[in-house]
């Protein structure tokens, strides 16, 4: 618990309005979108500038205090879950844009910024920022860097790491550091902004991001391809890469996913079929032209039974907004959504789907699939209940060989969900035992006292996930 020592100190850090310890606003952030995990923080505290920040690290320094910054809480593997307790640090006064350069290509905004909300205001300058994660409605830049997010577009574009030019960052110790700048190179000393990239705040605290912008594209074009044959689906995302088409978007989604989607947003999906291809390119429009009527001869050759193009933007921004609503259509159909995420090779698309068919089959169990085919990032969905013991370790026996399989394929326990709490079990069977002992060498290095959202990313069982609860 936090004594009232130091909450008069947070108290006079930040004013009394920012400091919340009462139960229901514990409660409040206790958890985030992953199923199964809870635990309650001691206290809640919205900074509202960078320095406010370094003092409440010094305070937790000195008491020994756990720190969880959190965004929207949208994360996927309890990565903002206080498993430990501690202090919950909210954004939500640091949500502005603070400049817009376009001379340099590049956006600087505070971390609490809606991800959304900022492609907005990039793109009434008539620029670009790809990275466009399903959640990007309500989640924050921050959280977005804290977890590498991907998106529909990564295919092509690549994800938020592709973009992050420099940030300010809020060390363990309270120190304040600012690597990298608006710069199109620089190589000097240790790459620190891709290390915070994706460290899920168990190094330090993002203050501030400057990210890269693009010219926005002149012209895109979007298709529904449907397929009576999973494996054929999957089969034809491989054969569009392997002619050398890189697609801004191309997304797989099963006919149980196709089914509640269209259920929930009745948009006029097939769902007669056993898989679609959700398939967008964008450029020139000689290019797009030409690589969208090359990947519908790729589709109809792997037997698919129609290719169609978009016919207005309002049809093809449909089309895309079925694929982002996919987990919140699911999770209507049972009481437990477990959403994961394993990534292969895009060679190995068809095999990957077929083996998590299999599993599902092995266990008896209801796993949607649908995901980021062109790179290879799918999304095995489970639908359960968290009541039903049995199941749920049918469905962690399910998921351990589903993540053994994709490892096994030359892949990855998790594409851009991270590792948090649930996928820690896991980590070791990717880097094998030195590759965790060079990560916790860096932890160590940064954050000696452990104080950064502990917990996280190494696990202390290396076989079963941990459940808590309040």
């Amino acid at each position: 618990m936090i004594s009232q020592i130091v909450k008069d100190r947070l108290i006079s850090i930040v004013g009394f309005e920012n400091v919340d310890d009462s139960k229901a606003g514990r409660l409040v952030y206790s958890y985030d979108a992953t199923p199964q995990f809870q635990s309650l923080p001691d206290i809640i505290v919205s900074p509202r500038n960078t320095q406010e920040i370094a003092q409440i690290v010094k305070l937790c320094s000195e008491f020994k205090i756990p720190i969880v910054p959190r965004g929207s809480g949208t994360n996927l593997c309890a990565g903002t879950c206080p498993t430990e307790g501690g202090l919950v640090l909210l954004f939500k006064h640091m949500n502005q844009i603070i400049d817009i350069d376009e001379e340099n290509l590049t956006i600087t905004v505070q971390p609490g910024i809606i991800t959304l909300d900022m492609i907005h205001a990039v793109e009434a300058k008539g620029l670009f920022y790809p990275p466009d994660p399903s959640s990007m409605k309500i989640s924050t830049i921050g959280g977005n860097i804290n977890e590498n997010s991907g998106g529909l577009r990564g295919l092509k574009y690549g994800v938020t790491r592709d973009y992050v030019l420099a940030l300010e960052v809020v060390l363990p110790n309270g120190d304040i550091i600012r690597p990298g700048g608006k710069l199109a190179k620089d190589v000097a000393g240790y790459d620190l902004t891709r290390l915070f990239v994706g460290s899920e705040g168990t190094l330090g605290i993002i203050t501030e991001a400057t990210l890269k912008l693009i010219p926005m594209p002149e012209t895109k074009k979007t298709m529904l391809a449907l397929f009576q044959d999973i494996e054929a689906a999957a089969r034809s995302v491989s054969k569009i890469i392997a002619n050398r088409i890189i697609p801004t978007t191309l997304e797989f989604l099963d006919q149980p996913t196709l089914i509640a989607v269209e259920d929930f947003a009745n948009i006029g999906l097939p769902t007669n079929v056993k898989a679609v291809l959700l398939i967008e390119q964008d450029g020139s429009k000689d290019v797009v032209d030409k690589d969208m009527e090359k990947i519908a001869t790729l589709c109809l050759e792997e037997n698919a039974e129609s290719v169609e193009i978009a016919k207005s933007e309002e049809e093809a921004d449909a089309l895309r907004t079925a694929r982002r609503v996919a987990l919140s259509a699911l999770a209507r159909l049972k009481p437990t959504t477990i959403l994961e995420d394993a990534t292969v090779p895009r060679s190995e698309i068809a095999k990957m789907v077929r083996s998590i068919n299999e599993i599902a089959e092995k266990y008896q169990l209801n796993i949607c699939t649908f995901g980021h085919a062109g790179d290879g990032n799918l999304h095995p969905t489970c639908l359960t209940d968290v009541r039903n013991t049995e199941e749920i370790e049918r469905v962690e026996q399910a998921f351990a060989e589903i993540f053994e399989k994709a490892i096994d394929l030359g892949g990855t326990i998790t594409g851009e969900h991270g590792v948090g709490v649930m996928k820690a079990p896991y980590l070791e069977w990717k880097l094998g035992k030195e590759g965790i002992s060079a990560m916790k060498a860096i932890k160590t290095g940064f954050d000696p006292l452990n104080i950064m959202n502990p917990g996280k990313v190494f696990a202390k069982d290396s076989r079963k996930r941990v459940v808590i609860s309040t």
